[in-house]
């Protein structure tokens, strides 16, 4: 089977920790409440900063969410199973977009825990596409606007919901996974 996953909030822990250091922007340095939906995955749908003050967040805490975050629990084990099962992963990730040296941090701690995907895409606006390009057999994201577009194209994922993302309603298509555990059992 060949896997497509996602890196930031799928295997890497980055998204719990982008979103402690969300609130501290928004209380500490905003000094004020700008949330306005939990639910959204990224920070310029969940606050209603302006674009510049989204542009001070990322850089002063984008590298430092990077080098603080580790892989998800249970990853390595249930990734290390399934490449035994001659299971296939390419990684597509929007990783290295707005700021490149966070490919390179990704990299480091993929390098560090000894874990070599297939293939590579670094700083991918559009998912489905390559997807479709990859003839993947599942996507794994957490993010419920990219799984519902490669519902649209009817690409099979799994959904890595946190806690407070938007729910989003099981079909052939799409399917809610909360840790690798679930992954496994779905695949």
């Amino acid at each position: 089977m060949k896997i497509g996953i996602d890196l930031d909030g799928v295997v890497i822990d980055s998204e719990t920790t982008f979103r402690t250091y969300e609130e501290i922007f928004d209380k500490d340095i905003l000094k004020g409440n700008n949330l306005v939906n939990r639910q959204e995955p990224k920070f310029q749908q969940r606050y209603s900063w302006t674009d510049e003050q989204e542009k001070e967040f990322i850089k002063r805490y984008f590298m430092t969410v990077s080098k603080e975050s580790n892989l998800m629990s249970g990853f390595l084990g249930i990734y290390r199973l399934l490449k035994q099962k001659g299971h296939e992963f390419v990684v597509i990730t929007a990783r290295g977009g707005f700021i490149k040296e966070m490919k390179d941090d990704a990299i480091r701690l993929l390098e560090k825990n000894n874990i070599v995907f297939d293939k590579y895409y670094w700083h991918i606006d559009n998912k489905v596409e390559i997807c479709k390009k990859e003839k993947v057999d599942v996507m794994i994201d957490d993010d419920w606007r990219i799984v519902k577009a490669l519902a649209n194209e009817k690409i099979k994922s799994l959904y890595f919901r946190d806690t407070n993302l938007k729910k989003l309603e099981e079909n052939e298509y799409i399917k809610e996974v909360n840790n690798w555990g679930d992954i496994y059992r779905k695949l």
